[in-house]
């Protein structure tokens, strides 16, 4: 048997093929499962942030329309209400950390919290000025991660003030998450019109989120990243549990395996003793009949004459008139009388009986003799095949006596190959279903039957072998005859082909045509 035809389970580098292809399976979906993981805990975090900074947004609405309300009640008299309102802003909500109230007319004083740069002041103005009630989003120009909101007042187009709030934007997204400060994790927070006020210019290219605020005044867009490596994907404490508990698995799954194969083969290894235990008996009792045929053939011819010898010596004694031999000879006609129907007896005694035929499938009866026969196949360096329909080919015979017939032939095939010594032979059951019979064939590439023999293949004692007993053949046709069928030789050289007819059941021969 090659390595390859080997069951499975006994070819170690296979095992471990499959073992690595579980292994990288587990790990693929180690890392799929850990992959879907990551970035539903990156959107889950995300929306929790957005949600967060979409409030803090909409406080600042609150605050510009209050500290509005209050410039506008000032009436350009006293600011220290609206100074103390925006301090205590300040202080309350540390991201809004500058309030300033800049006159349209650039000779009126700027009240805030904080002094001011003209430039500044003006950019303020240039805003509220142009705008039609909407809130003005602007980049600070001092602060690179800070915008300023700019609001009319009032807003109207009598406006005589622009308020301007200062907002750090980094505080506005500001979480205490511990995911926000993961390796890899990235924030950006960006002015509708793309200026990036918080995080790297570079946009995160694994996984990302991006959406803007739900403030109506401040659609700032946040957008948040995670760079995924393998070391994320596959954490190599809990993979190397994974894997280890996969392994653990595969030699669970592997004992039960062999296990289970083990009582599988002691099961079969019963069945084919059983099998063979059986052919060896119908053998014998078959072979002992042939024996028995054999010698009632061989010892009836000289009973015979002897017989008839002695027939004629007591017709001439008694014309002679030798009384005293006629005695002696009327003992030798009993006792030939009687030796003749003690080895008809054993004859009939020996004679192996017929058995009541069954229907079968002959396909089962090639297929256990193939079982029975290819260990000793290999052993010899012979390869034994089998060739057999699909479809059940059922004959109207006695199973064991055509197992035996098949085992006799595929026998002969083997020794006369053994007889060539070939390094390589090879013996083919071919079995072919000829709608109303059932033909198989036994076929050997060996030496061929010696033109001598085949005159005398079926008669009993006839064998080329030195140890041969010359009753194979003869009781297989006939076990053959029996069932109604012909065993010939069909074809001698290269190699011998036996061929055996059977007719089928006669309603199946119906189905299949």
């Amino acid at each position: 048997m090659t390595p390859s035809q080997r069951p499975i389970l006994e070819r170690p580098a296979a095992l471990i093929a499959i073992w690595c292809l579980l292994l990288f399976i587990t790990a693929g979906a180690l890392a799929a499962w850990q992959y879907r993981t990551l970035v539903a805990e990156l959107e889950q975090e995300s929306f929790a942030l957005h949600r967060l900074a979409s409030q803090r947004a909409d406080q600042h609405d609150a605050h510009m329309t209050a500290l509005s309300a209050i410039a506008v009640a000032s009436d350009g008299r006293s600011f220290d209400l609206f100074l103390d309102v925006a301090s205590t802003i300040a202080r309350f909500y540390p991201r809004i950390d500058e309030i300033q109230l800049v006159p349209l007319d650039p000779r009126a004083a700027i009240v805030g919290t904080a002094p001011l740069d003209p430039v500044t002041a003006e950019r303020i103005r240039a805003a509220a000025r142009t705008s039609t009630g909407q809130i003005m989003l602007l980049p600070h120009p001092g602060q690179p991660d800070h915008y300023i909101m700019v609001k009319r007042s009032p807003n109207s187009d009598a406006a005589r003030y622009g308020l301007m709030l200062g907002i750090d934007a980094g505080k506005l997204i500001g979480d205490e998450a511990p995911f926000w400060s993961r390796p890899g994790v990235t924030i950006q927070l960006s002015l509708p019109g793309g200026h990036a006020l918080v995080g790297p210019s570079a946009q995160p290219t694994a996984v990302r989120f991006s959406r803007p605020l739900g403030s109506a005044s401040q659609p700032l867009t946040l957008e948040t990243g995670m760079e995924i490596g393998i070391g994320d994907l596959l954490p190599p404490l809990r993979t190397g549990l994974v894997l280890l508990v996969v392994s653990l698995a595969c030699l669970a799954a592997l004992a039960g395996l062999r296990q289970r194969a083990r009582t599988r083969a002691a099961v079969e290894q019963a069945r084919l003793a059983a099998l063979e235990s059986r052919l060896s008996h119908a053998s014998r009792v078959n072979a002992l009949g042939e024996m028995a045929s054999g010698m009632a053939h061989e010892l009836t011819q000289p009973l015979t004459a002897i017989l008839a010898q002695a027939q004629a010596g007591r017709r001439l004694a008694g014309r002679g008139g030798a009384a005293a031999l006629e005695p002696v000879l009327e003992d030798t006609i009993t006792q030939a009388k009687r030796a003749s129907a003690i080895l008809e007896r054993f004859r009939n005694w020996s004679r192996p009986q017929k058995t009541l035929a069954e229907t079968f499938d002959l396909r089962q009866a090639l297929t256990n003799v193939q079982t029975l026969l290819e260990p000793d196949a290999a052993s010899r360096g012979i390869q034994l095949d089998v060739d057999v329909p699909d479809r059940p080919v059922v004959v109207l015979a006695d199973p064991v006596e055509m197992e035996q017939v098949a085992f006799n032939l595929v026998r002969n095939a083997m020794e006369a190959l053994d007889q060539e010594r070939r390094d390589t032979g090879r013996v083919t059951m071919r079995l072919k279903d000829d709608g109303s019979r059932a033909v198989f064939e036994v076929s050997d590439n060996g030496p061929g039957v010696p033109e001598t023999m085949q005159s005398r293949l079926f008669t009993p004692f006839a064998t080329t072998r030195a140890d041969g007993t010359g009753l194979g053949l003869a009781l297989s046709q006939r076990l053959v005859e029996r069932a109604n069928g012909e065993i010939a030789l069909v074809d001698n050289g290269p190699g011998a082909t036996f061929r055996v007819v059977l007719p089928r059941k006669k309603e199946n021969a119906e189905a299949a045509q």
